[in-house]
């Protein structure tokens, strides 16, 4: 299974008429709610409010299936833990009205997209947010999924399996960067002490679009679909790609990450976004940033530890 999808491969085309229908034939006290599409969906799943009160989730593709009944298990179990709101899953929907996937019907939880600039005091959303890590890192691992072995795309797995295609898409990239100090950054987050304790949850996927806020706070965290018992540097892409500068800084402090956790973490978010360039590239250009700020942020941090 690659993080690297094809774009529009097997997605089922999913409206508004949809998901009224599947609404009216599998849970007809919901039937009639005004369906409104979220422009916020995300890559593998596209999201409908039903009412004031309700989303309803669908999968796009087939590779996606599944985590409607995952979050059935888990989230309650999760939730009580955790300090900011996450996904409240009601009911699990079956195939139906040419729609072949199993889906899902959530609470609905309010607020935009995260972004930095919205955020009243970014230092203390990177502090909560920090909090939410902590506090989904203690809670019990037993029966937790795990990465699968055989995944290197997998989060809060090791980064060597990840090594031919950083190689790969860093050979294609040498004009871009500095591939010197690119490669000398990746070598660092290979050599250092891989996890070794015992599993710890991780969210897995904490970027904006996983994240909501509202009156200038950060107030839930939603998508666990990458959710697992796994290395906990797994979430620490949350520190590059929600955050930077003081706030970057007051995460990992408020986390209390050690060295070796760090550089793994870097090196996911180093691996991440130097492996999709080459590929988005030519598939779909807007998906990519001009100079990619992200891969100069983990440059420059490297540099200025060493």
């Amino acid at each position: 299974m690659s993080e690297i999808r094809k774009l529009h491969d097997d997605e089922v085309d999913i409206d508004e008429a949809l998901v009224s229908r599947l609404l009216a034939e599998q849970f007809p006290q919901w039937a009639g709610l005004p369906v409104r599409f979220v422009a916020a969906s995300g890559t593998d799943n596209v999201t409908f409010r039903a009412g004031d009160d309700l989303a309803v989730r669908l999968p796009r593709t087939p590779w996606a299936q599944g985590q409607v009944e995952r979050d059935l298990t888990w989230l309650p179990r999760l939730a009580p833990h955790l300090p900011l709101a996450v996904p409240e899953p009601l009911a699990v929907g079956e195939p139906g009205a040419d729609y072949p996937f199993t889906w899902g019907v959530y609470r609905w939880l309010g607020g935009e997209a995260f972004e930095l600039d919205q955020l009243a005091d970014p230092v203390d959303a990177a502090k909560e947010l920090a909090e939410f890590v902590h506090c989904l890192q203690t809670v019990d691992t037993t029966g937790a999924p795990l990465p699968p072995d055989d995944d290197p795309f997998a989060r809060g797995t090791p980064l060597a399996p990840r090594d031919q295609l950083f190689r790969e898409a860093l050979e294609e990239l040498r004009d871009e960067f500095d591939t010197g100090l690119a490669l000398a950054a990746w070598e660092a987050s290979l050599e250092a002490a891989v996890w070794t304790g015992p599993p710890k949850w991780i969210h897995g996927d904490l970027m904006p679009g996983n994240a909501l806020v509202a009156d200038g706070r950060l107030t839930a965290v939603i998508d666990f679909a990458s959710a697992r018992a796994a290395d906990p540097a797994g979430d620490l892409l949350a520190a590059w790609y929600m955050f930077d500068g003081d706030s970057r800084r007051a995460f990992r402090d408020a986390l209390g990450v050690d060295q070796d956790t760090w550089a793994r973490g870097r090196g996911w978010v180093l691996s991440l976004e130097m492996i999709a360039i080459p590929y988005y590239r030519t598939r779909n250009p807007a998906a990519v940033s001009d100079g990619n700020p992200l891969i100069h942020e983990t440059l420059a941090d490297f540099a200025a530890e060493n």
